[in-house]
């Protein structure tokens, strides 16, 4: 049989789609995918605002479930929201950037626009602390429906678990990632087969399908009802993450993925926990794990606890990722970003964020004990960017897609209205344990405005001092400068411009020496660059010489190796000096920007790793030029 070409590459991509569905089951849908294990259970528990397992209160809560699932993650998310994107990128920054770049380049919409995305980036941090404690406390809590004496365990147990977590991302997850995939799609037709087993039980649940049910139940008590909303969102936590992991998957193959898979087994698993609570509602304690046989619970805990592992090294990845992104965007202060893998460039370990975040969760779980009071902490950040995500979506349709503004507004207000709704909700959960989200966020977006405005002050400074490297050569005769002998290595961030030391020096000094080596370092999405196209050597005149060295992720970046290679007749550790502009700044009164958030901006700005020591530079040999830049 012969099978054409054609045919054959239908296979081959429906192959690559199936792979893309499964990986992105392992990355994109861990936090919505382990909600199960604590969402219905808290609507019930709620602390501050108890409900009686009723059988009308039961079918209320779960018609809830079903539609905000339907209406928020797969309308709003998956039909709608994944249609913009920036160049392929999604997000609450990808976002950002497309209406920054695109849209509102000046102005007073690009002053509402940045600092509203950076607190949605800021409320993400608050949410990615927070996934990894509750969904392994959760998963560890099924010890207790085998004895009650087991609950003394949960929180040891659950912090071993969360502090081996951390301690392995230094050495990269790639080979484990690869399980993620297959491990999800196994914890969502567990899902769905124990919702489908307990369904089979009492099949007065599927009642709950229909919206009327919800709306009788707000309709009875609608003060109540608003502040469940608060625990309800809890369902579709992780719904952000279908449009941030667009870049890596696609839109089609997370669509495929949530349509055809998490979708149906995360409504078929709350039915079947209702099932469960309308044949007793003692059962309302735990009722994840209740639904199981007694011979499955054992296995079902251990793959509870790897899906939730699972789920919370794809939000760590998710945090290193946004940190990246916000490094490039200058938007806090530069860290060690370390490249764990050969293959994927988006695989990447940041030490300082990765600390800060195990110190952030181990407090979490100390303080809180357990998922239910967790649940006080969790939503308020998740609905948060839900909101500034829905307001940029109206922007982007209105500035790039160019609709009518009416026609934006009417097609977004419903969803706009609703998260408001649950974000209103979950505001006044503050003094449930919403105020940690709060406050992280609160700091995090400090820290991020404080640094913007100090590293514009910087960069206007330098780019009112710049000069063309070519001007400077061209007028190098008129400065009459001494040139002693030696080499002198000076960095520039871009070729066309003279290094802000050499500058310096020139105009401080009047001096220069004989050979003077005007270094750009690029650094490209590749783990290796080819040694055909490491450098990039062209004399300019009177002794200088322009110098761009490539590099991938991977490489090791040895500065003097590369320049013994170039100039053999040199001895680079005995004769070279690399040359590197530092500002020494100094808080001024006055200007409107209060003493103190110029103080901190100098104690960050003085942390930042010396960008030296990831070149490899001989510390002796290495001098820093400062000038002094009154802030």
């Amino acid at each position: 049989m012969n099978v054409k070409s054609s045919d054959s590459s239908e296979v081959a991509t429906s192959g690559k789609l199936l792979a893309l569905v499964i990986g992105a089951l392992g990355v994109v849908f861990g936090d919505i995918g382990t909600s199960p294990l604590y969402a219905f259970e808290v609507v019930f528990a709620n602390p501050t605002h108890p409900v009686a397992p009723t059988p009308e209160n039961v079918l209320g809560v779960l018609s809830l479930f079903v539609w905000a699932l339907i209406l928020v993650v797969t309308i709003k998310y998956v039909i709608f929201i994944m249609r913009f994107d920036n160049e392929g990128e999604g997000g609450i920054v990808a976002l950002m950037t497309l209406l920054v770049n695109k849209a509102v380049r000046g102005g007073r919409l690009r002053r509402w626009f940045v600092p509203l995305g950076l607190v949605g980036a800021a409320l993400f941090y608050g949410d990615g602390v927070i996934t990894p404690a509750i969904s392994v406390v959760s998963a560890v809590e099924g010890l207790e429906t085998i004895s009650p004496a087991l609950s003394l365990y949960v929180v040891p147990v659950s912090l071993v678990i969360l502090v081996a977590l951390f301690l392995v991302q230094k050495q990269g997850t790639e080979r484990l990632s690869r399980a993620f995939g297959p491990i999800m799609l196994l914890w969502f037709l567990v899902l769905a087969l124990l919702g489908i087993y307990s369904i089979a039980q009492d099949a007065r649940v599927l009642a709950a399908i229909n919206p009327l049910h919800a709306l009788i139940f707000i309709q009875t008590d609608a003060v109540l009802s608003f502040f469940l909303l608060g625990a309800v969102v809890l369902c579709m936590t992780g719904a952000e993450a279908l449009y941030a992991d667009m870049g890596h998957f696609g839109a089609k193959p997370i669509q495929r993925a949530w349509i055809l898979i998490a979708f149906p087994a995360l409504v078929l698993n709350y039915l079947g926990q209702g099932a469960l609570v309308l044949q007793s509602p003692e059962n309302i304690h735990n009722p994840f794990f209740r639904m199981a046989p007694d011979w499955a619970l054992h296995g079902l805990i251990l793959l509870a606890t790897v899906a939730t592992v699972v789920a919370s090294q794809a939000v760590i990845s998710g945090v290193f990722s946004m940190t990246q992104q916000l490094i490039q965007l200058r938007a806090i202060p530069r860290m060690t970003v370390l490249h764990t893998s050969l293959s994927n460039a988006g695989q990447i370990y940041i030490p300082a964020t990765n600390w800060i975040m195990l110190a952030l969760v181990v407090m979490l779980v100390l303080y809180f004990q357990s998922s239910n009071a967790m649940g006080g902490a969790y939503g308020i950040a998740v609905t948060g960017t839900m909101v500034i995500t829905d307001l940029f979506a109206i922007a982007v349709v209105i500035r790039v897609r160019k609709w009518h503004w009416s026609r934006a507004i009417l097609g977004a207000l419903p969803f706009l209205m609703i998260d408001s709704l649950f974000f209103s909700a979950n505001a006044f959960k503050i003094l449930d344990g919403g105020w940690f989200p709060v406050s992280l966020s609160v700091v995090i977006m400090m820290v991020m405005m404080i640094w913007s405005r100090g590293v514009e002050r910087i960069v206007a400074h330098e780019s009112a001092n710049s000069l063309l490297l070519k001007d400077f050569v061209g007028g190098i005769e008129d400065m009459n400068l001494f040139r002693g002998k030696g080499t002198a290595v000076f960095l520039t961030s871009d070729e066309h411009y003279t290094p802000p030391a050499m500058i310096l020096l020139a105009q401080r000094m009047h001096a220069l020496p004989q050979k003077v080596i005007c270094l750009t370092v690029h650094v490209e999405e590749v783990p290796f660059v080819a040694a055909s196209r490491r450098f990039e050597l062209t004399p300019v005149d009177h002794g200088l010489y322009s110098l761009i060295l490539r590099y991938g992720y991977r490489d090791s970046i040895e500065i003097p190796a590369v320049l013994s290679q170039l100039f053999p007749a040199d001895d680079p550790e005995e004769r070279y000096g690399y040359l590197i502009n530092r500002w020494s700044l100094v808080a001024q009164k006055g200007d409107g920007w209060s003493v103190w958030r110029k103080n901190l901006f100098i104690f960050m700005f003085r942390n930042v790793p010396a960008q030296w020591r990831l070149f490899q530079m001989p510390p002796a040999r290495v001098v820093e030029i400062g000038e002094r830049l009154i802030i």
